[in-house]
């Protein structure tokens, strides 16, 4: 997938714990020394599958709230992302970092030690043609990317109410107008299906109206399902084949669109 714009959710209200500051209460838990032992007791506490999801949902939402070239707080990820997992926050962390920079060319760095404030930073000079190219000025590649994803691993259709709770997820509400992408569903069902990211149909026999969304003859010019494929792969940690259907159908699609030796011979 391409590396560019990137996307901010909406957040939370900022809580209180029991007399101290939630903010406060964070960077205490998030601070304290962990010996190798202890990351590895907090890691057993957790399935590997848990893990590589929280994983997922962190790159996304630093990918999204990224989208303005606005500082991310550490506080703002624990509310909206990392939640109960604190205990394992620090490896957390350093996979996502990892991952952002492996597969976005994004380096995270922090801007402000005392308050624990990130960027993203591009490491990468761009390349034309390597992904969906958004134009510059609509700054949404990070939604689109995540709405691309979800169809192609639901197996090329995903059903409106998915999308919708996928996005709710990552704190971008369809029912409320968002700071940054303002109506979201509008965004989604109109915007991105008149530039032919998406499509979205009314799925027959539904009553009342069920819709489903695909992706759109552009999405498919400007990427490739087995590059959506390998960043799933590389957030999740696992391999690309591990998805047996979903890597045979990108491999599929891969195979046809090189040209056989008659059609070189042609030109």
């Amino acid at each position: 997938m391409t590396q560019r714009k990137r996307g901010r959710p909406r957040l939370l209200d900022t809580s209180r714990l029991q007399g101290r500051d939630a903010d406060t209460e964070d960077d205490i838990s998030l601070t304290q020394t962990q010996t190798a032992s202890q990351v590895q007791r907090n890691l057993e506490k957790h399935s590997p599958e848990q893990i590589n999801l929280k994983v997922g949902e962190l790159v996304q939402y630093l990918l999204i709230r990224d989208q303005k070239k606005l500082p991310i707080k550490r506080a703002d990820i624990v509310k909206n992302v990392v939640k109960d997992y604190k205990d394992i926050y620090p490896e957390m962390f350093l996979r996502a970092k990892k991952a952002l920079l492996d597969v976005f060319g994004f380096q995270l760095e922090e801007i402000d030690t005392k308050s624990h404030v990130y960027v993203l930073i591009n490491k990468l000079d761009r390349v034309e043609g390597d992904g969906i190219k958004v134009d510059d000025n609509t700054a949404k590649l990070g939604l689109l990317t995540v709405i691309l994803s979800l169809i192609f691993m639901k197996g090329n259709n995903a059903k409106e109410a998915a999308i919708w709770e996928t996005l709710r997820r990552l704190r971008i509400d369809p029912g409320e107008r968002h700071e940054e992408f303002g109506d979201v569903r509008k965004l989604v069902t109109d915007e991105f299906v008149k530039q032919k990211y998406l499509e979205y149909n009314k799925i027959p026999h539904t009553d009342p109206p069920e819709y489903e969304f695909r992706w759109g003859p552009r999405a498919f010019k400007e990427t490739t399902k087995m590059k959506i494929l390998e960043f799933v792969a590389k957030v999740q940690k696992k391999d690309a084949k591990s998805w047996i259907t979903q890597y045979k159908d990108a491999l599929d699609i891969t195979r046809s669109q090189v040209p056989t030796a008659s059609q070189l011979t042609k030109h």
